[in-house]
């Protein structure tokens, strides 16, 4: 294999398994917040036992994204060097400003949120668990900028080769941005929602942990019952801004060869680069312009209009776009049982449909991979779409031996990396949360000053009678 295929391989493997952690922690630490907002409103413990309980899954999950993070813009120096040397001027700052604002924001708050429960007031707790949230956002929206860059380069000049920039603004904010960055937040979301509802499922099958169990179920399946739909819209909206800004790309994942109005929708085929043509095709007739123009005459280039060597290997984004949309029609069907159900108040004893949300759990995970791979496979042959190609982006002195042996270390590394951290996250899901605990008594909940000695001593008291449930157990459920 060529350096160039071995860097290629590489980078996919690095960010195939990265990408996996933003997808669990962007969400989780948004749903941290919500639980230790609620706690503070409501006075209900079972909010901060789940916190306390997610609390502890997402530094683990955190943790692993540091390190399996900080490999990526590694790579750029030792395998993309050219790239680097040609986008540093334009993207570089954005690179900057996430890490100087979302993973020091995040890394600050984060020894809050995890060791000062007991030594801070629990405004500052809620606090802390608000800024770590808006840190994972923000972390978001600067890799997406750099990233929707490439794909739709704007507000730049080229000089000597180089990108040089105009206007940041116009880099931040180029035309697929928004779209990109609300669809991958949101599927973010969505695939944390699917998580904790795998896990309040496990827990009510299992007979445990019941009331977290059915709080978990709830609140994951109405906030998915909003975002599915929501993600199905915003997917469109960026559908119709792909077709206007990567025709390429968007003709590769419909697997559509000749232009042409009226296209039907290609359900299932095997495309044939060399062939330049579909085999075993199923398709609906017209659809495929309704849904990609919005107009059942719409006009929608196909492959042929593009020379072969600007064209991104159409199997692999066609395969990738519809197991992305297969999973989101699995999720909405999910979500349609549970509504179904509420109504008829079987929703936490339906075994049929909790053993499905428990299978149904990593299925976020799988829609994020098949759409990072949609975005990126169907970018080729190009780093700075249209006008850089990933041929010319590559470290010139770079050998395939150098590329083999880094990435058959990386490959050992992140085995090792994820297959640990994954026992251990399974270790704290056996746990479950733990409904012995007892709210923390060192601080008063409504002010930052401890409590006196006497005071402390009948604590439990106090809070029973100022807030009603805040002790948990049978009370609280009721």
């Amino acid at each position: 294999m060529s350096a160039l295929l071995l860097s290629r391989l590489q980078f996919a493997w690095v960010i195939a398994l990265h990408i996996l952690l933003p997808a669990f922690t962007v969400g989780l630490s948004c749903y941290i917040a919500t639980l230790e907002t609620l706690w503070w409103a409501t006075g209900r413990d079972v909010y901060r036992r789940l916190s306390a309980f997610w609390i502890r899954i997402f530094a683990v999950s955190f943790g692993m994204g540091v390190v399996s993070g900080i490999v990526m813009p590694f790579q750029f120096g030792t395998n993309w060097s050219r790239f680097v040397t040609a986008t540093s001027s334009t993207i570089g700052s954005l690179m900057a400003y996430e890490v100087l604002t979302a993973f020091f924001l995040e890394s600050a708050f984060l020894g809050v949120l995890l060791f000062g429960r007991k030594l801070v007031p629990q405004w500052a707790h809620v606090l802390s668990a608000i800024f770590v949230a808006l840190g994972t956002l923000m972390s978001s929206f600067w890799i997406l900028a750099v990233n929707s860059w490439m794909q739709t380069p704007s507000g730049y000049r080229i000089v000597d080769g180089k990108f040089v920039p105009d206007s940041m603004m116009a880099i931040i904010f180029n035309p697929s941005f928004p779209y990109r960055l609300a669809h991958t937040v949101t599927a973010f979301l969505v695939t944390t929602a699917f998580v904790v509802l795998g896990v309040g499922a496990h827990y009510l099958l299992k007979a445990r942990a019941p009331e977290e169990g059915r709080v978990m179920v709830k609140m994951s399946l109405w906030f998915l019952a909003v975002m599915v739909p929501l993600q199905v819209g915003i997917g469109d909206a960026h559908g119709l801004n792909t077709r206007k800004y990567q025709p390429a790309k968007l003709a590769a994942m419909e697997g559509l060869w000749d232009t042409g109005r009226r296209v039907p929708a290609n359900l299932f085929s095997i495309p044939d680069d060399k062939e330049e043509r579909n085999h075993f095709e199923v398709s609906i007739p017209v659809l495929g312009s309704i849904y990609l123009t919005h107009d059942p005459n719409g006009l929608v280039q196909g492959l042929k209009d593009f020379p072969r060597a600007d064209r991104p290997v159409v199997p692999i984004v066609f395969f990738a776009f519809h197991i992305m949309v297969g999973v989101a029609l699995l999720m909405l069907a999910v979500v349609i049982g549970g509504l179904v159900l509420w109504p008829k108040r079987k929703l936490f004893a339906s075994r049929r449909w909790l053993g499905l949300c428990r299978i149904a759990s990593p299925l976020g995970f799988i829609a994020v991979i098949a759409g990072w791979t949609t975005t990126e496979a169907g970018r080729q042959p190009w780093t700075v779409y249209g006008l850089m190609r990933t041929a010319d982006s590559v470290t010139p002195s770079l050998t395939s031996s150098d590329v083999a042996i880094s990435l058959a270390l990386y490959v050992v590394s992140y085995i090792v990396i994820f297959g640990s951290g994954g026992v251990l996250l399974a270790r704290l899901i056996r746990l479950g949360p733990d409904a012995r605990e007892k709210e923390p008594a060192t601080l008063d909940r409504r002010a930052a000053r401890p409590l006196s000695a006497a005071h402390a001593a009948h604590g439990d008291d106090v809070r029973a009678r100022a807030v009603p449930g805040a002790m948990g157990g049978d009370d609280d459920a009721t």
